[in-house]
């Protein structure tokens, strides 16, 4: 079977959901808590390659989002999504689960359906 990572926040009831369906299926995963350690730009990159939605969906837009006075339209691009995540990685969705080449904001859980 291909590799699987979860970038996951185990504060977040989707992350720990889809850390649970996971389990269930038995699948080996690698577990990064991404506020722990925040994905650098190559790991980012490798994220927007593998997702197949808007990358703007790879942009949390809550609270912190509206703390920082941020406009959603000015984060639309490959390049300004990184640098936001690089800048604040807790905007960064989640959970996000790669497998192989591909990759699913698992929002819900259900959405892991897609790799498997």
């Amino acid at each position: 079977m291909e590799h699987v990572t979860l970038y996951h926040n185990p504060a977040c009831s989707h992350s720990r959901a889809a850390l649970g369906l996971l389990q269930e299926r038995g699948v080996a995963f690698a577990t990064i808590e991404y506020l722990k350690t925040p994905p650098d730009r190559a790991a980012l990159e490798q994220i927007c390659d593998r997702l197949g939605e808007p990358l703007s969906e790879l942009v949390r837009k809550d609270k912190r989002f509206a703390e920082l006075q941020l406009n959603a339209a000015d984060y639309v691009t490959r390049a300004a999504v990184i640098d936001l995540l690089l800048a604040y990685p807790e905007l960064m969705q989640r959970p996000i689960v790669i497998r192989g080449e591909r990759a699913v904001i698992a929002r819900p859980a259900t959405l892991l359906e897609r790799l498997f």
